[in-house]
């Protein structure tokens, strides 16, 4: 068997003890900064005015104030009917997985510009943290429909 043993002064062990610091610091930092700019790119919706904003940067046209708010839990892991839903979200940049037990709030809005539709379609956005995490646009009835929240295209005549 071998056995080392070494001197270490106080102040050597002060400097190591402060080297480590730094650079776990610097290592904060540097991982802080990076996932600041992956949150900066997503809207803050924090109130009405912010939600209203965002949804008509997209083309819709919204009475300003929601038909219905919920808030509710969403599960820690999704299933049925979420899963579902969740495929037509990837399909629009939303993962409504990164909201999994956490307090979501659906906002119901009464979209006026609809193409061909002038009444009866509403628009849910779905907000978790004060940023979007899914969206859909729905018109009941027998020619009913629920899509993302890309505007459509309207055919040119």
């Amino acid at each position: 068997m071998l056995i080392w043993t070494a001197r270490v002064s106080k102040k050597k062990t002060a400097a190591i003890t402060a080297a480590i610091l730094v650079v776990v610091l610097a290592v904060v930092v540097v991982l802080g900064k990076h996932a600041d700019s992956a949150d900066s790119n997503l809207p803050q919706l924090a109130d009405n005015e912010a939600r209203v904003s965002y949804l008509q940067s997209m083309g819709w046209e919204v009475e300003p104030e929601p038909v219905e708010t919920l808030q509710f839990l969403l599960p820690e892991k999704l299933e049925e009917p979420y899963l579902t839903y969740n495929e037509l979200q990837d399909s629009q940049g939303f993962d409504l997985s990164t909201a999994c037990g956490k307090q979501v709030s659906r906002f119901t809005y009464t979209v006026t510009n609809y193409p061909n539709r002038p009444e009866g379609v509403q628009l849910n956005l779905y907000v978790c943290e004060e940023q979007p995490v899914a969206g859909d646009v729905l018109c009941a009835g027998a020619d009913g429909f629920q899509d993302t929240l890309v505007y459509p295209e309207t055919e040119a005549k």
